[in-house]
């Protein structure tokens, strides 16, 4: 335990106790007890004091018997690697602390730390806290912890192995012969790592659960839940909950139920959660303008604090979907049912209205608590095709009296979002169809209609209507967050538009403005998909915070997610608050939950990103298996990603992502220019480069791991006479003898030096 300071004797008061936590790292009741000299009386005190504060979300455990400040980590701690993100980045998370936040592990490349670590893995590490998060430097490998594995069975004639589905992941694990048992080869299952006597080789591993058979036409989706460790299903408790949950009345709501309201979504759509209507603004001292009703489900009236939909709703942050199923975050009856707003039926509904003049200004808003009823479901494409003229039998009757108005309702928001600039970066989604037996169909571009757009600014101007009245009622809240670029990604930026002859400024500071202009100056250029694609990996991640920054991309002083309750515990949140701030019922937010803001937005910000990473996991081994009876066809494709050990190419008819090594490109040797996005060969000065088009053959389609393999078709680029050019190596400078002024590992020489920003790939054997 850390060395706690002297205090004054005597049973501190809540905010002394945690001061002193602050200053110790972490400390048993003993030790708290001993330092404020307690005893008898006063020490059951304190135990009832330390089960209050982790009851209102101040405290963690840390271990059986410590406390510490919650989300805190100490300066130095034992932790285990629990997660890998796409770019092979590991996080650990500290031991025996389910409060913990996960940091991001830097490896010490010394050799004390004891060799590179990898998931399952106990480290020691130094932590430390960054703009970005948490950082775990590692100090050194400590051994295996009981980190589970999802893999498939292979049975050998000599020995059984468990290979691992993720394809960042090279080791396999052996099954003990004593232990095989029933097991049949392709079988899914999840292992926990044992330990080795043993410093090379497979390490031993035993089966926990058999999950599937990697044959199965919906294993992808399976694997990619289990990887990632996805919630799934709901307990007797929840399900017995929403069971019982009974149809909505008006008691206590405003009758809503004669607006036209409909609900626009994709055709496949698994719940509706919100629903739309316009009509022109009667008030003559708004001419011109627009009321606007968002009405959206009211999960908080099913949902309450404490129950066991809401323990398991807050576990999962949020509902995942994958090409195939949706696991959701709460139940069918709620999620498809009661809180979705079918059409024809009443529903509960948390409502806002709200004001817009002329030119698009939100000039006011009002929510409402109230019942509402669908009077029509309607998809993107059939509302799209009404307004351009092809409507059919169920939008023709909707065209004038509701399809229209929205449309010029929308056309005036228009006018304020073009004022307000938000960052304009295009980006292009697939849409996977998976036949009823869990096959791929087609992966074809999804469209963007004006429609999409239409709900898209609707929302997020009923999102801002939220976090504005939660602001004016002085409720806590989690707001949706986007910092402006860190001056390290600006600076890399405009070291790379340099290398284009496209002039940026360092010291000028990011607004969405500037990025949008870049991108309008360069769209109908030879640079448009490089800079487009740059831009976008300049900005930061969104994400949940009690404390507000404003949303950079947005372009937005105060944004909060309101909008999708059904499937994001944040969104809940918001509902609660709105609920309590405006009087509007007894199942608002808490005090209990009030504390906790800061834990429950590290948490979901954490399951949204869980989410998305099974959901691309999924994704890439679906398109894997659709290109597996292509293997040996020609692709148009697009550069995406240039690394010291290849080049990631997006195919343009499906937008899957493979790999082209680097070994593969030519008999020269390649250097990594980061600073450029190019690798460069080393004689010749050949180049390829972000955002090129390029032509490639797919050589290995692995549905298993998602893994695609391309072979490059196209020729390099010619040596750029403006651009640094590397340095030759030793293969370069034959009979000149070596440079020893560097001596390299084991006594080998090491080439001379190189130009800054270049890296040094692999060379082609």
């Amino acid at each position: 335990m850390a060395k706690t300071p002297k205090r004054p004797v005597g049973l501190p008061t809540k905010e002394t106790l945690l001061a002193f936590l602050k200053e110790a790292g972490e400390a048993e009741k003993a030790d708290i007890a001993r330092a404020f000299g307690l005893k008898g009386a006063e020490r059951r005190a304190l135990r009832e004091m330390l089960r209050d504060l982790e009851a209102e979300g101040k405290l963690g455990r840390r271990g059986r018997k410590g406390f510490a400040e919650r989300g805190a980590l100490p300066p130095v701690g034992v932790a285990h690697v629990v997660e890998r993100d796409a770019d092979g980045d590991l996080f650990v998370r500290l031991a025996d602390a389910e409060d913990a936040p996960l940091a991001l592990l830097a490896p010490d490349k010394s050799e004390k730390a004891g060799g590179a670590p990898g998931l399952g893995d106990k480290v020691l590490v130094r932590f430390n806290r960054t703009t970005d998060g948490w950082e775990a430097r590692l100090i050194k490998r400590l051994g295996q912890s009981a980190h589970r594995v999802l893999g498939v069975v292979r049975k050998g004639r000599r020995e059984t192995r468990i290979e691992p589905v993720d394809r960042r992941s090279k080791d396999s694990l052996f099954i003990p012969e004593a232990e095989v048992g029933k097991l049949k080869d392709g079988d899914l299952v999840l292992a926990a790592v044992g330990e080795s006597r043993q410093r090379y080789g497979p390490r031993p591993g035993k089966v926990l659960e058999v999950v599937g058979r990697e044959d199965e036409p919906r294993a992808a989706s399976l694997i990619a839940i289990h990887a990632h460790g996805v919630p799934t299903g709901f307990s007797e408790a929840a399900e017995a909950e929403a069971g019982a949950s009974a149809p909505p009345d008006l008691k206590g709501r405003t009758d809503l139920r004669d607006l036209p309201l409909v609900t626009i979504d994709p055709p496949d759509a698994r719940d509706h959660d919100d629903a739309v209507y316009a009509h022109r603004d009667d008030d003559p001292k708004n001419p011109e303008g627009w009321v606007v009703w968002v009405a959206i489900a009211d999960v908080a009236a099913y949902v309450r604090v404490g129950s066991a939909l809401d323990r398991e709703g807050r576990n999962k942050g949020n509902s995942t979907y994958f090409p195939d199923r949706v696991e959701p975050m709460l139940p069918h009856r709620l999620s498809s049912g009661l809180c979705s707003l079918v059409e024809g039926e009443n529903r509960a509904c948390l409502a806002v209205r709200m004001v817009f003049s002329s030119q698009g200004k939100k000039t006011g808003h009002r929510f409402v608590r109230g019942l509402m009823r669908s009077s029509a479901k309607l998809s993107y494409e059939q509302a799209q095709n009404a307004i351009d003229g092809r409507p059919d039998d169920k939008t023709g009757p909707l065209l004038e009296t509701i399809l229209k108005p929205l449309w010029a309702a929308y056309g005036c928001m228009l006018k304020g979002r073009q004022s307000r600039s938000p960052l304009a970066i295009e980006t292009l989604e697939r849409s996977i169809r998976i036949s009823p037996a869990g096959e791929v169909v087609s992966i074809l571009p999804r469209p963007s209609l004006e429609a999409h757009r239409l709900i898209e600014e609707m929302m997020i101007q009923a999102n801002v209507a939220a976090a504005e009245e939660l602001e004016k009622r002085r409720m806590p809240l989690i707001y949706r967050v986007h910092d402006a670029p860190s001056q390290e990604k600006l600076f890399n930026l405009a070291d790379f538009l340099g290398t284009i002859g496209i002039p940026w400024t360092k010291g000028e500071p990011a607004t969405t403005r500037r990025f949008n202009r870049l991108l309008d100056e360069t769209r109908e250029g030879p640079h448009a998909d490089i800079v487009n694609e740059v831009v976008l990996r300049t900005q930061m991640q969104a994400i949940y915070s009690p404390e507000n920054i404003g949303h950079f991309g947005l372009n937005l002083d105060r944004y909060a997610h309101f909008t999708s309750p059904i499937r994001r515990y944040a969104d809940l949140i918001v509902h609660r608050g709105l609920i309590r701030g405006l009087k509007l019922g007894d199942d608002g937010l808490t005090d209990r939950e009030i504390a906790e803001l800061s834990a429950i937005a590290e948490h979901v910000t954490a399951t949204e990103r869980r989410s998305m990473a099974a959901e691309r996991d999924a994704t890439d081994r679906y398109v894997a298996a659709f290109l597996q009876d292509r293997v040996g066809a020609d692709f148009q494709g697009r550069i995406t990603g240039v690394t010291r050990f290849g080049l990631f190419v997006r195919l343009e008819e499906t937008g899957a992502d493979g790999l082209v090594p680097v070994s593969s490109l030519g008999g020269e040797f390649f250097h990594h220019d980061d600073r450029a996005h190019a690798l460069v060969g080393e004689r010749s000065g050949a180049r390829w480069t972000l955002g090129r088009r390029v032509e490639v053959r797919l050589q290995e389609a692995t549905p298993l791991t998602g893994g695609l393999l391309f072979e490059m078709l196209s020729e390099p680029e010619p040596s750029d006479p403006n651009a640094p050019q590397p340095r030759l190596g030793l293969r370069s400078r034959a009979g000149k003898g070596p440079d020893r002024s560097r001596p390299g590992p084991r006594g080998r020489e090491r080439p001379a030096g190189k130009p800054k920003n270049i890296r040094h790939g692999k060379r082609r054997r």
